[in-house]
Parts: structure tokens; C-alpha cells; sequence
């Protein structure tokens, strides 16, 4: 079995964000960055996928800067044999579709059994790439899963939906899957393993050397959100404090009418 994860370095949450000059995305200095939490999930399915086979290969595939080859080391560390990196400095420039434009054109060749992605990176948020790749390269995809059992290519998901719903979803092989938050609980990198991660192999591709498409979405402006204004404390007796709760909430906003 032949397996691909899609991941991305994105910034600690806890960091503190800064507006970059162009105005469309965040400085990329002083930040901390970590392997995106949701790929966390989607890179310790794939191990456990490829050790529960016996066999097979586990690729995982980063787009990115230089600093991207971070996370593809602790991707390494956690069981993946191998490492592609599409090295792209102006990668926050692109939108979805160039993205996963970028990663089809590797995946074709290599003709994956089974492609795991995150649900979404947690700093874009946008959901798309892992959806417009299955497009891409033909495959059905099954999304925001939380449980995922194989057996004889024939694989078994669960799937989470909007309030709280749950589905089944029974997909032959070759698909693509995107992992949410609970499908499982990812490793931590053993010492040993990440000084034999050190030498696995890293294969570099230009993404200038792939071919390029048009973005089809651009970011015209990025800012913070206005920040809130200070509450309003009531104090008073019962009925007088809900007196003016209520005459608040009619002037201001529309719960009551």
C-alpha cells in the first residue's frame, strides 16, 4: 500500500501576530511554527494505516518555504518513510487551487492507494485543498473523519457532521480522506526516531518547476479584528436590573422586538 499525507507548517496560535507590509498576510517574523494540528491527525492515521498493513510506503508531501522542511522532519520522526517538499517561498501567496494544483502534479505519478490531508490549516482555514486535489487526480474523498478502518480495500469511515451528527461511509481504495479533530491521538517523536529521521530522504522539487496555474481567489486586504468596547455592569435590585437588561437588548441589538 501506497500512502500520501499532505501537511503544512503553520504559526503557533500563541504567538504574537503582526500584519505584514503588503497588508494581505501575517510577518512572518518572530513567529514560532509547529506542524499543523489537524495534519497531526492525518500523519499518525497513515502510520498506523501502513503498520496495521505490514508493508508499503508513507510519503508525506509539504508545500512551503525552507522552514517547511521542519515539519516534514517530525512527520519523519513519526513513522513516514520518506519526505517531498515543494519548495516555495511565496507559497502564502497562492490560493487553494494553485496549492493543490502544485501537489497533484507530483501525486499523479506516483499513484497513491491512499491520500490523508487535515480537515483545514489553522491559519488560512479555507477546507479546499484537500477536496479540490481528490478533484484533481479523480479520487473520492470523504471528509472530516473521526474514525477509519481498512480491510481488503475496502475502507470504513466516520464522519462528522454539523451538530454533532454522525455518518458512516463505506469508499473502495484508491481515496482521499481529511482527518478531523478525535479520528485519534498522535505520537510524540522518540528520541531514536528523530535522529533516524534525520536520515531519511528528503526529495526537494521547485514548485517553479512544476506548471503553474491562475489563482482563481485573491486577498485584497487582511486586518484585525475591531476590538470590543467594554462591558456595561447592571446593579440594582432584581426587577430593576432586568428592567433596564431589557430596554438595553431592544435598543441595541434584535433579540427583542
Amino acid at each position: 500500500m501506497k500512502i500520501l499525507v499532505c501537511i503544512k507548517q503553520v504559526p503557533d496560535l500563541e504567538s504574537r501576530f503582526k500584519i505584514a507590509a503588503s497588508g494581505t498576510w501575517y510577518a512572518a517574523e518572530d513567529l514560532a511554527w509547529r506542524l499543523n494540528e489537524y495534519d497531526e491527525y492525518a500523519v499518525e492515521e497513515a502510520v498506523r494505516l501502513r503498520e496495521a498493513s505490514g508493508e508499503g510506503e508513507l510519503v508525506v508531501l509539504s508545500l512551503g518555504p525552507e522552514r517547511a522542511g521542519e515539519a516534514i522532519r517530525k512527520a519523519l520522526a513519526m513513522g513516514a518513510d520518506r519526505g517531498v517538499h515543494l519548495l516555495d517561498p511565496l507559497s502564502h501567496d497562492k490560493d487553494p487551487r494553485q496549492i493543490a494544483g502544485a501537489i497533484a502534479e507530483y501525486a499523479r505519478g506516483e499513484k497513491f492507494d491512499v491520500i490523508f490531508t487535515g480537515l483545514q490549516s489553522q491559519d488560512r482555514g479555507s477546507a479546499q485543498v484537500g477536496l479540490l486535489l481528490a478533484g484533481l487526480l479523480a479520487l473520492p474523498a470523504v471528509t472530516t473523519i473521526v474514525a477509519f478502518s481498512h480491510e481488503a480495500g475496502l475502507v470504513t469511515v466516520r464522519r462528522e457532521l454539523e451538530g454533532g451528527a454522525r455518518a458512516v461511509v463505506k469508499v473502495r481504495l484508491p481515496a482521499l480522506f481529511t482527518c478531523q479533530l478525535g479520528l485519534n491521538t498522535p505520537r510524540y517523536p522518540t528520541l531514536p526516531n528523530i535522529m533516524k529521521a534525520k536520515k531519511k530522504e528528503v526529495r526537494t522539487i521547485a514548485v517553479t518547476d512544476l506548471p503553474q496555474v491562475a489563482a482563481l481567489v485573491r486577498t485584497e486586504k487582511l486586518a484585525f479584528p475591531d476590538k470590543r468596547g467594554a462591558g456595561v455592569v447592571l446593579e440594582g435590585a432584581t426587577s430593576e436590573v432586568a428592567d433596564r437588561l431589557i430596554a438595553i437588548l431592544k435598543e441595541k441589538t434584535t433579540v427583542l422586538k
